[in-house]
């Protein structure tokens, strides 16, 4: 997939950083969406330092006019986009929300702006221009919380947690993957979840078990799949419990 054009979300550190250096290092072309100016030509530079073509492309996934002036941009200087990775994400907005019972709709509904609707708006933004793409894939970084099966596993690792909003979210948003995928079904375009897994990064203060690097090989492989690439998939490459005969994390 060289000289393609992906844009990744939230991609000025962590996991969405590591996503970018991954498919720049396989010879696509990466925008690096970012809300920050300075972060993300700091990014942006960084990547460029080690050979990897990388530009800065301010985004912010809850501003209805950020995500249309990148649009425009990105159609301006490249006319197509044939990667989108909507690895921007939040566990919340200042007050905890594991507890469902504590929970407070404006809490909740500031992580649904990001993790939910700020899939759909960047998404729709983008579609003129993955439509003009041969073979487009979009790759929504999602979390092995937003699986009921797992969640309910009375002796899996994630027994203990309830996961409030963000597990809801993430929940949210592995159904809104699989409605596009069931739209264009027929189509080159192919829609896939990914859980990067437990990694650590400013998210959760750095108390993950894996690295960031680890947690983006998934969406940077999906995100390089062929013609035989799956769609409405929830890929995963962690522990092997979190994985259905079929090599996939159940819903």
């Amino acid at each position: 997939m060289t000289n393609n054009i992906a844009l990744i979300t939230g991609a000025n550190k962590g996991i969405g950083l590591e996503i970018a250096r991954g498919l720049g290092t396989a010879g696509l072309t990466v925008l690096i969406g970012a809300r920050s100016t300075e972060r993300g030509e700091t990014a942006a530079e960084t990547l460029r330092g080690e050979g990897i073509d990388a530009r800065f492309c301010q985004l912010e996934v809850t501003d209805a006019d950020s995500i249309a002036a990148a649009a425009k941009r990105i159609d301006a200087e490249h006319g197509r986009l044939d990667v989108l990775v909507n690895n921007a994400g939040i566990t919340r907005v200042g007050e905890p929300v594991w507890s469902t019972s504590g929970l407070t709709v404006a809490a909740a509904r500031g992580v649904l702006e990001v993790n939910v609707l700020g899939v759909l708006g960047v998404t729709n933004a983008l579609l003129p221009l993955l439509r003009r793409s041969a073979a487009a894939r979009v790759v929504n970084v999602s979390s092995e919380v937003g699986s009921n099966t797992v969640a309910l596993h009375r002796n899996g690792p994630l027994w203990h947690i309830q996961g409030g909003i963000y597990a809801a979210s993430k929940a949210a948003l592995n159904r809104l993957t699989v409605s596009y995928a069931k739209e264009f079904w027929d189509s080159p375009i192919r829609f896939n979840v990914v859980t990067p897994g437990y990694c650590a990064t400013d998210l959760n203060d750095h108390s993950g078990h894996r690295t960031a690097e680890q947690g983006a090989a998934i969406a940077v492989k999906v995100a390089l799949l062929g013609a035989d690439s799956p769609n409405g998939g929830f890929h995963s490459d962690e522990e092997p419990w979190l994985l259905t005969n079929d090599g996939v994390v159940p819903w």
